[in-house]
């Protein structure tokens, strides 16, 4: 709004309000609004408030609460009570107590029944100072042990010999001049052969049939001349092999078939496991497993029974050393790796292993099977006499243990032919074996149970 005054334009920049219908020389003072964001009324000065109401908010607040006392408030639930809420703590109260006094005596009873037996020393073995030929027998044969494995077993160092101070497994091609034109070899002739079976000394190649001798050499040596147990303890530390097709093993037998021929006078397998990798269907160096055998012919076998595998932990037994161990007693055997805690097999020699076998009354020919191991009166029969120890490493084999049709399996078990399929296959294994294909041995020791064979 423009004022013309003495010829002057003036220009207000603000003007005073004036109330409708009053003269215009009446000015309205607007009231002051308070910034809600500014501080409290009662902490304003009296001047800034601008009249008397004001002066009286002084001692004003935002918000004033009132405590409420105890009991002014109802409660009725204190009232009506309900029989079953109080199950609601007790129960699980008690499941604490239930649970806690289970662990309590399950931990007890195990303590209870760990026996802490007194040992003899019987071979401490570093192999600082070779391979003791006192103590260990290289095994030399062709047969097979039973099993229909295709390695020769030697006993020259080119397939068990001391490497920085540790011993080494190895298998090792066999000489193509054997497997390809006729051939035999006869262990016999040359007073090598350790078996006393024909058929585990004497091999030949028959390039008409398809025959062939073993197609690759390796080693299996064992305790049986200066180191037996009859109850104790054994442990081998080892690193296990890589390799198609191989096949290590850590295992005792009886030094005398007491109760007759195997199984019948029985067989503990500490370990056994494949030297193909983890991917293989049956598994691998990842896997190790433990049994027994024991039966009264080779076709009633309870070894299955008791069969246990364990899982390496986020590696194989062939990254690095374990200790395959075993504890065996006249009341139970068991098998372990690294530490008694790491258990494999578990035994207990709580009964007759004739009832335990629930053998048929006569075999697939008709013959009648009888109990072999009753008249001891024991039940740990047939592992209640003096076994030795074995290492070796075996190279496949027509018993089942490399699984027909199984990851590219490069024969088949009831073909004629399987040495001959596996031999001509070998571009595919033998490169496998390079990098880690041996068993490596870094000791062994067995320790006799108080009480048994001289340990007093």
């Amino acid at each position: 709004m423009d004022y013309r005054h003495n010829g002057t334009a003036t220009t207000t920049a603000q003007t005073t309000p004036m109330r409708p219908g009053t003269p215009e020389n009446e000015a309205i003072t607007p009231a002051v609004r308070t910034n809600p964001f500014g501080t409290p009324y009662g902490s304003l000065p009296a001047s800034g408030m601008g009249s008397t109401s004001a002066l009286n908010m002084q001692s004003q607040r935002y918000f004033h609460s009132r405590r409420i006392k105890k009991g002014e408030v109802e409660r009725p639930w204190l009232d009506r009570k309900d029989p079953k809420e109080k199950w609601v703590t007790i129960i699980p109260i008690i499941g604490i107590f239930i649970g806690l006094a289970v662990s309590g005596f399950l931990v007890w009873d195990g303590l209870r029944t760990v026996v802490n037996h007194v040992y003899c020393p019987v071979l401490d073995e570093t192999f600082s100072g070779g391979l003791n030929s006192k103590v260990w027998t290289k095994e030399v044969e062709v047969g097979g042990f039973g099993n229909g494995q295709f390695e020769q077993t030697t006993n020259t160092d080119e397939n068990a010999f001391i490497q920085n101070g540790m011993l080494h497994i190895k298998p090792t091609l066999q000489d193509p001049k054997l497997m390809d034109t006729n051939n035999v070899i006869n262990l016999l002739d040359s007073k090598q052969c350790t078996s006393t079976i024909w058929s585990n000394c004497v091999a030949a190649t028959n390039t008409t049939n398809g025959t062939v001798v073993n197609p690759v050499k390796s080693a299996r040596i064992n305790t049986k001349a200066g180191a037996t147990i009859k109850y104790g303890r054994v442990e081998v530390v080892a690193q296990l092999p890589a390799g198609d097709w191989l096949w290590p093993a850590i295992w005792m037998l009886p030094v005398n078939d007491t109760y007759g021929p195997w199984p019948t006078s029985g067989e503990i397998d500490i370990m056994e496991s494949r030297g193909n990798n983890y991917t293989y269907a049956q598994g691998g160096n990842n896997i190790v497993s433990s049994t027994l055998h024991w039966g009264p012919n080779p076709s009633n076998d309870g070894w299955w029974q008791n069969n246990v595998k364990r899982n390496a932990l986020h590696t194989t037994y062939s990254k690095g050393f374990h200790t395959f161990g075993l504890e065996w007693s006249e009341k139970y055997v068991f098998s372990y790796i690294d530490t008694r805690l790491l258990q494999v097999l578990y035994a207990n020699f709580d009964k007759p292993f004739w009832q335990k076998g629930n053998f048929p009354v006569s075999d697939s020919n008709g013959t009648r099977l009888t109990d072999p191991w009753s008249q001891t009166g024991r039940d740990s029969t047939p592992f209640d006499q003096d076994f030795y120890l074995i290492l070796n490493v075996a190279v496949g084999g027509t018993n089942g243990w490399f699984k027909d049709g199984a990851s590219g399996k490069p024969w088949v078990d009831a073909s004629p032919t399987a040495k001959r399929d596996f031999w001509d296959a070998r571009k595919q294994w033998e490169p496998t074996w390079k990098k880690d294909g041996q068993m490596i041995v870094k000791s062994v020791k067995m320790w006799q149970q108080q009480g048994y064979k001289g340990c007093r």
